[in-house]
Order: structure tokens, then sequence, then C-alpha cells
């Protein structure tokens, strides 16, 4: 008999993606490594995947995350 069961976070209410069965669930059905959100609404997780490509392109094409390297540091 396990002394602990393991819970997943989250409240009814709250939407998740599930990226293993990639389908959007209200309140965590499946485990937190496996989902993401939570968001405020059906439509939001069911846009999940988008909402994160998007994320990604912009910090790929972001220059603070890419600077060119100081002439300083040519020389080292």
């Amino acid at each position: 008999m396990a002394l602990f069961k393991r819970r997943t976070v989250g409240k009814p209410g709250e939407w998740f993606y599930c990226l293993e069965h990639r389908k959007v669930e209200e309140g965590p059905e499946c485990p937190a490594k496996n989902r993401f959100g939570p968001y405020a609404t059906r439509e939001e997780a069911a846009h999940a995947m988008e909402t994160a490509k998007q994320r990604n392109e912009d910090w790929e094409t972001d220059p603070a995350w890419h600077d060119a390297p100081k002439d300083d540091d040519a020389g080292a």
C-alpha cells in the first residue's frame, strides 16, 4: 500500500492541453509533464500548440537573445 497518492495539480474550471493525447482537458486528467496550461478558457487551451509555436518564433527572432559578439571577445 502506498503511503502517498500521486495527485495532479489543478482545479476544475482550469483548462489544459494534453500533449500525449492531443486533446483539451478540464481540470487535470494527465500528469503535468504531459500538458500545457492552465488556461482560462477551453478556446485558449485548444490553441496551445499554436501559442507555443508563436512564442518560440518570437524568441528565436528576438534580437535581445541573439546579441552579436563584442569586439573585446573576438581576440580572447
